[in-house]
């Protein structure tokens, strides 16, 4: 009974406020034009909808106030259909905070028109009444960008999910462009492509957790979450396994995989390829650091059958000690079957073991894996295997 009373003592304040709707839209557009410089840089359409946004704020403040207006403490949400006159692409222009804003404005100009909208006696139970709209559309609009943020982090999370199965399959960079483009990726230098497990739960909140850590680094990225597999584009990341040092925390358990840096998008395929190579291989180094190269995975990304990790084996190693000469095959084969103990190959060649200390040493230059490392020795005995039962075609004539 109470609301039916409010409703018909606030009769004619309300016709008040109907006949007035565009007046107070027009004065609040030109409130925000004077106290908010961001509002006056906005394009004249953008202004235009935030007045269409205004009068339906109004409508609805008289619509609200009929149906009770929380009066008496119940409470009274607000529609959302305020909102609904908008086009979706005004909430990705205005922020939450500057709809607040407006918002301010809007209801700052309704209460200082209080004394002329409401009918003799009513002043006071309208400036109330507008104080609780101020707060219930104030909910209305956090509402609308959240329902907008959740749709638009469900939308980004499928284009980026394609846009890495494009990328894996090796699809055309014009593809890739155009998906990363959807995406307001800007294409920064050098590209790593990193692959780990998912922590599991909700792909969108997977991949919000790396962008957060992604933005507070600076670095850009792109992800998607294949079966249990993470795999996470970087970009501007001058050293990609510092960068994923600091994004550790978005993976779940088990190893995870630094492709090789790319100049760009259009070229990570090769870098996505050696990271998920490294990635399907690691269990066979468990004192592999986390994360760790996939150059770093070589030997065991070659016994796992990748053809791209006996081909580096092959070329990089056991075809650059061929093309270096200077019996530095000889020598690392020598030092290996002394269970890599300098004087006795040196017996077993007959040099001094300055010598072989040299041709050691000429081997870690020429080929970036030094013998007496335990983890590069293994690297280079499975080169001189892979070397020898397939040798590089521009070795295949020569001896040794």
């Amino acid at each position: 009974m109470a609301t039916k009373r409010n409703d018909a003592g606030l009769t004619a304040t309300l016709r008040r406020i109907e006949r007035s709707a565009g007046a107070l839209a027009t004065a609040s557009v030109a409130r925000m034009d004077e106290t908010l410089p961001w509002f006056r840089e906005l394009p004249a359409d953008q202004r235009s909808w935030v007045m269409v946004i205004a009068q339906a704020g109004v409508r609805s403040l008289v619509e609200w106030l009929r149906d009770g207006g929380g009066a008496n403490g119940s409470p009274q949400e607000v529609s959302d259909e305020v909102f609904a006159a908008a086009p979706r692409a005004l909430a990705r222009s205005i922020s939450l905070q500057h709809t607040v804003a407006l918002i301010k404005v809007t209801i700052d100009v309704v209460e200082a028109q209080v004394p002329h909208l409401a009918a003799t006696g009513e002043e006071s139970l309208l400036r109330e009444a507008v104080l609780r709209f101020s707060r219930e559309i104030a909910f209305a609009a956090a509402r609308v960008y959240a329902r907008a943020a959740e749709s638009r982090g469900a939308w980004d999370a499928r284009l980026q999910a394609l846009l890495v199965d494009a990328l894996l399959r090796g699809d055309s960079s014009d593809v890739l462009a155009s998906r990363a483009a959807a995406l307001g990726w800007t294409d920064a230098s050098p590209v790593s492509v990193v692959v780990g497990r998912s922590p599991g739960g909700e792909v969108s909140a997977v991949l919000q957790i790396v962008y957060r850590a992604a933005r507070r680094i600076g670095v850009e990225t792109i992800g998607g979450v294949h079966n249990d597999r993470l795999v996470v584009v970087l970009g501007g990341a001058a050293d990609p396994a510092a960068a994923t040092g600091k994004l550790l925390s978005a993976f779940g358990a088990g190893p995870v995989v630094v492709g090789p840096m790319v100049a760009s998008l259009d070229e990570a395929t090769e870098s996505a390829r050696a990271a998920l190579a490294g990635y399907r291989a690691a269990p066979a180094w468990p004192a592999a650091p986390r994360p760790v190269a996939a150059t770093d995975l070589l030997p065991e990304r070659a016994l796992a059958g990748d053809p791209e990790a006996r081909r580096r084996l092959r070329r990089d190693v056991y075809g650059t000690l061929v093309r270096a000469g200077g019996q530095l095959l000889e020598t690392l084969d020598a030092f290996f079957a002394a269970g890599a103990v300098l004087e006795a190959t040196a017996r077993a060649l007959f040099v001094h073991p300055n010598t072989v200390r040299y041709r050691l040493r000429r081997i870690g230059e020429v080929t970036g894996l030094s013998p007496f490392a335990a983890r590069d020795a293994y690297a280079l005995q499975m080169a001189l295997a892979i070397g020898r039962l397939d040798p590089p075609p521009l070795l295949r004539t020569s001896p040794g």
